[in-house]
C-alpha cells in the first residue's frame, strides 16, 4: 500500500511510519514541522508543508497515487484549546476538511483518523465503550468530535470510508530506541515523571489527592504507542478489505492512578522522584478507562505491551538515551 501519513514527524505518527515500512508499505510523510522533528523522518519520503495549504495538497496528491491516508496532525493540549479555541478549530477541523476534500478530488477514499477519548467529556460509566454519548467539554474534544461527524456525512454523500480511533493515554516509546515522546511543552504524565527521575525536572506535580479513587488520585488508561500503531495497521487492513467504516476506543481496559505511575517509575528507574501536591485542576475526571472490546472483536487487535512497567521501561530507555534540553520546572 502507498500511505500518506499526515503528522508523520510527530510522536505517534513517526512510530506509525516505522511500522508501515516494516509492513512493506510505501510511506509519504506530510508535516510542516510546527511540532514535529526532522530527525525522525527516516521511514518514508517527505512532503513538507501544511494541510492548510490547498495548493500544496493538490501538488502532493497529484504526485502520488495514495491508497489511504492516516491523519495525526492535530493540536492536543486541552488547556490551550480553552484559551485559544480558534487555533484548534482552524487546525483540527478546517484543515482536516481541506485534507478530506483533497482526498476526494484524487479519488482516495480510505482514511484513518486519530480521535480521542475527550469526545466523551464527563463519562457516564466506566469503562467507556462506543455506545456512550459524546458530549465533549472543551474545544479540543469538540474539534475531534466534529471531524467524526463530518466523516459520517462524507461517507454517506461521497463514499469516503474511515476508521476513527479514540485514544486514551498514549505512552511509551519504540522498544528499539529509535523514537520516543518529545513534546515541548511536555504535558503527559509518564514523560514528566521520568524527567523528574532523570533530573531534568525538579519534581512532579500531582493535581488533587481527594478523588473518589482508591488512593485519591486520578486513574487513567495508558496504552503503549506500539499498540496504538498496531491498531492503526488493523484499521488500514479493514479499509483495504472493504469492510467499511468504524469507530473504536483504544485502551488496555485497566487504569492506573497517578500515584501508581509514580511508584512504578521509581521501581523501573531505581531513582527517587520528588512529588509536589497541588490542588485539583478544573475538568479532570476521576477515572478514564476504555472498553476496547469492539476493537478486539472487529479489528482483530490485541495489545502486546499492556503492562505499566513495560510502558515505563521503554519510555525510560528513550529518556536516558537522548540528552534533550532541560525544560522549566
Amino acid at each position: 500500500m502507498k500511505v500518506l501519513v499526515v503528522g508523520g514527524a510527530g510522536y505517534i505518527g513517526s512510530h506509525m511510519c516505522k511500522m508501515l515500512q516494516r509492513n512493506g508499505d510505501t510511506v509519504v510523510v506530510l508535516d510542516d514541522f510546527s511540532t514535529g522533528y526532522r530527525d525522525v523522518v527516516r521511514y518514508g519520503d517527505l512532503a513538507e508543508g501544511s494541510i492548510e495549504d490547498r495548493a500544496f495538497l493538490e501538488r502532493t496528491f497529484a504526485a502520488y497515487q495514495f491508497d489511504a491516508v492516516m491523519h495525526f496532525a492535530s493540536f492536543i493540549q486541552v488547556g490551550e484549546s480553552v484559551r485559544e479555541p480558534a487555533k484548534y478549530y482552524r487546525n483540527n477541523l478546517a484543515n482536516t476538511q481541506n485534507l478530506l476534500d483533497a482526498m476526494l478530488a484524487h479519488d482516495v477514499k480510505r482514511f484513518v483518523f486519530s480521535s480521542t477519548a475527550a469526545i466523551f467529556g464527563e463519562p457516564e460509566r466506566m469503562p467507556i465503550d462506543e455506545t456512550q454519548c459524546s458530549a465533549p467539554i472543551n474545544p479540543y474534544g469538540r474539534s475531534k468530535w466534529m471531524v467524526e461527524q463530518i466523516l459520517s456525512d462524507y461517507e454517506l454523500a461521497y463514499g469516503l470510508n474511515s476508521v476513527c480511533l479514540r485514544y486514551f493515554n498514549a505512552a511509551g516509546a519504540d522498544p528499539e530506541g529509535d523514537l520516543g515522546e518529545r513534546h515541548i511543552p511536555e504535558t503527559h504524565l509518564i514523560p514528566l515523571v521520568l524527567q523528574a527521575a532523570s533530573g531534568r525536572r525538579a519534581a512532579i506535580s500531582v493535581f488533587g489527592t481527594d478523588y473518589d479513587t482508591p488512593d485519591g488520585t486520578c486513574i487513567r488508561d495508558y496504552i503503549h504507542v506500539e499498540d496504538l500503531c498496531s491498531a492503526h495497521l488493523c484499521a488500514l487492513k479493514r479499509l483495504m478489505a472493504g469492510q467499511g467504516s468504524g469507530r473504536f476506543n483504544l485502551g488496555n481496559g485497566g487504569g492506573f492512578s497517578v500515584k501508581q505511575v509514580i511508584e512504578a517509575a521509581r521501581s523501573v528507574t531505581g531513582r527517587d522522584i520528588e512529588v509536589r501536591y497541588e490542588p485539583r485542576r478544573p475538568g479532570d475526571p476521576a477515572r478514564l478507562v476504555a472498553d476496547a472490546t469492539l476493537a478486539r472483536q472487529q479489528l482483530g487487535w490485541t495489545p502486546r505491551h499492556a503492562e505499566l512497567p513495560k510502558i515505563i521501561a521503554d519510555a525510560w530507555a528513550w529518556e536516558q538515551r537522548h540528552a534533550w534540553p532541560t525544560f522549566a520546572n
